[in-house]
């Protein structure tokens, strides 16, 4: 899944693709280097970020949306607002990106009830402005996996299928490192839900602090073997900036697992 960040301020590439023309290049070049979808977002839920009015969402990301349905097969909108999910789905978007888990606005779950589109459900503990300032979880594999047994629960009474739902434990999303290895090297686990798992590592802060301060356009290695781990244990979408070099890490990947057989 390939990152289009339509924003002047996320973490990574703040303001490169802000214009709808620069967006939609982006997004075309990252299909052509081996992106099987594009996951667009209008608000930055870096830690520390100020949220976004639905209305300057929208605004954002529907030229985007509508300048790529029809040259891309698969087109997810990065959101927790419902009234951006509307405006997406409306524009040509087919998958909800939800980090919140649909729990941001009860009236999300009505829209994937209602739309019966795939959704990608996230763990998130706080919001993004004050959600690194005081983390805390009794057992963080426990209780992440308490919060998706929780939104099993809804789901099913709101009769949306397992069938349209991804998992994501949501790494660096009120976690700190600890816990973002701990859930990483544990991903398997999660697979006992029986929904496809999706990991988003990509360039995050957390690859810096443990190897040493290590700038964002710096952070392709790490991002790498946190992929690489997760693609051997289960995972099926990755979230990321780095397309080509994801796209050839896996392919000789799997070329060495196959040789052989």
């Amino acid at each position: 899944m390939g990152i289009v960040n339509v924003t002047p301020d996320s973490f990574s590439d703040g303001g490169q693709y802000f214009s709808p023309d620069a967006a939609i290049e982006h997004g075309l070049s990252l299909i052509e280097q081996g992106a099987h979808s594009l996951d667009i977002g209008g608000e930055s839920t870096r830690p520390g970020s100020n949220p976004v009015s639905p209305e300057e969402e929208i605004r954002r990301i529907v030229p985007v949306i509508e300048g790529l349905r029809d040259k891309v097969t698969h087109i997810s909108v990065d959101t927790r607002y419902p009234q951006t999910m509307e405006a997406a789905l409306q524009a040509g978007a087919g998958i909800i990106n939800d980090i919140s888990g649909l729990t941001h606005d009860p009236r999300s779950v009505d829209i994937i009830a209602e739309h019966q589109v795939p959704v990608i459900v996230m763990h998130m503990q706080g919001q993004p402005k004050s959600m690194q300032e005081k983390v805390n979880y009794n057992n963080v594999m426990d209780d992440v996996m308490a919060f998706f047994e929780g939104r099993l629960e809804i789901f099913g009474r709101k009769r949306i299928e397992k069938e349209l739902l991804v998992f994501d434990p949501g790494i660096g999303f009120g976690k700190n490192d600890e816990h973002n290895l701990l859930i990483i090297r544990n991903i398997k686990e999660f697979l006992h839900f029986d929904v496809p798992l999706l990991l988003g590592t990509s360039r995050k802060s957390f690859i810096s602090r443990i190897t040493g301060d290590t700038p964002v356009d710096k952070r392709l290695p790490g991002s790498l073997a946190s992929v690489l781990w997760g693609l051997d244990h289960g995972v099926q979408f990755f979230r990321v900036h780095d397309v080509a070099e994801t796209h050839q890490a896996f392919t000789i990947h799997n070329a060495i697992k196959n040789a052989g057989e």
